[in-house]
């Protein structure tokens, strides 16, 4: 009897991810499949939202001041102080905006989700749902995923309202800066495809989130210390492929998407 070969290293890791990105592919073509679980989704939405909206607020505020402030005195520097408004705003709308609410969505909603189907799953009930022909990423997992989609949605038009005024406050008040300037010079440089791409990153920074949240959930090892274990790497995970696919989506929106001139 001939014993198998060692299997090449990473060979665990490649398993898991595409693992994974079939999940993604089950819960997507679930998405269309019926009964939708409406009550679910509405709670699951509400769960996310209420755990969300007030710790991404507070840190819009200081990333806003932050990416004011610095390009405010970069723009002095080069005595281009009239673009302050236009480089700021761009910069929490395009980059800032999406990257807080995806990584508050998987802080607090995806943590949450991993640990709900985590506890699940070692009390053996996604296995008495399978075996009683329910299936379990369309009764829980499309909800959840659909939930941190939509909430990500909205979030990300709170934090560029709230970032936009943040810096603007911060570069008047603090830096000197004329409003009329900081304003005219976004209207000057800004396009509508710039909210557009914000909001797509925000759905897809969603998307991933409850993906990764719902598959190690459902994939704990070692009892309720493994689902503790479950959560951070989920929490770890997401954060790695969030920056990975905003340089991606950034790299096509800027060679795609042709820059607004004065």
């Amino acid at each position: 009897m001939t014993q198998a070969g060692p299997s090449f290293p990473g060979a665990g890791a490649l398993r898991e991810t595409g693992r994974m990105f079939a999940l993604g592919l089950d819960t997507t073509r679930a998405v269309f499949k019926r009964p939708f679980q409406v009550r679910e989704f509405i709670q699951q939405c509400w769960f996310i939202a209420s755990v969300t909206i007030l710790p991404t607020a507070l840190v819009a505020i200081p990333f806003g001041a932050v990416i004011a402030l610095q390009l405010g005195s970069l723009t002095r520097q080069l005595g281009a102080q009239s673009f302050t408004g236009a480089a700021s705003v761009l910069a929490v709308i395009q980059q800032a905006s999406p990257i807080v609410t995806a990584l508050l969505i998987a802080g607090a909603g995806g943590s949450a989700i991993c640990a709900d189907l985590g506890s699940r799953k070692i009390r053996d009930e996604i296995d008495a749902m399978e075996v009683l022909g329910v299936s379990p990423i369309q009764r829980l997992v499309v909800p959840r995923v659909l939930a941190a989609m939509l909430v990500a949605l909205l979030l990300n038009g709170m934090v560029s309202v709230v970032g936009v005024l943040g810096g603007y406050f911060f570069n008047v008040i603090l830096q000197d800066g004329t409003p009329g300037a900081y304003l005219a010079s976004f209207s000057a440089l800004a396009q509508l495809p710039d909210l557009w791409i914000s909001e797509i990153k925000a759905v897809i920074f969603g998307f991933i989130a409850g993906i990764v949240a719902a598959y190690r959930g459902l994939n704990p090892k070692g009892g309720p210390k493994g689902v503790g274990d479950a959560v951070n790497q989920a929490v770890v995970i997401t954060f790695l492929l969030l920056f990975f696919v905003n340089f991606v989506l950034t790299t096509l929106y800027l060679q795609l998407v042709p820059a607004k001139g004065m």
